[in-house]
């Protein structure tokens, strides 16, 4: 029996995380799901939110704007747009990106330029709300 799961987040731009570890909780479309090593094999949609990636008393937090996951019983492979560590968020480099997104909605763009800069904005929306999560 495996006694650790190989967690691989994958955006366009490449690997954000690859390592082993114990359990991951991920935003599904409809509730957090845990996922654990010998977890049956699953492929599923998840949901805007927090990917939190736990070995031993190690935690890893990444903030993700949707996309789909691959379960097997070892991995977990996470697609999504954009992908970004918890600690690596910076609040005023988050902000600028929501007045850019909220800027460029207001041009004309492709369908396609749409759904990417609502993907940017959606994205930046959580950043600054996890952020400034704690604050009154």
């Amino acid at each position: 029996m495996a006694a650790a799961l190989q967690l691989e987040i994958i955006t366009p731009q490449g690997t954000v995380f690859a390592r082993e570890v114990d359990m991951v909780t991920l935003p599904g479309q409809e509730g957090e799901m845990g996922i654990l090593p010998q977890h049956a094999p699953l492929i599923t949609l998840i949901g805007e939110g927090e990917i939190i990636a736990r070995r031993g008393f190690e935690e890893h937090r990444f903030l993700i704007t949707g996309g789909c996951a691959e379960i097997t019983p070892e991995r977990v492979a996470i697609l999504t747009v954009f992908a970004t560590d918890e600690a690596a968020i910076d609040e005023n480099s988050a902000e600028e990106a929501r007045r850019r997104a909220e800027a460029r909605l207001k041009e004309k763009l492709s369908p396609e330029e749409t759904a990417l800069v609502q993907a940017a904005l959606t994205h930046s929306l959580n950043q600054l709300k996890l952020k400034r999560r704690g604050r009154s």
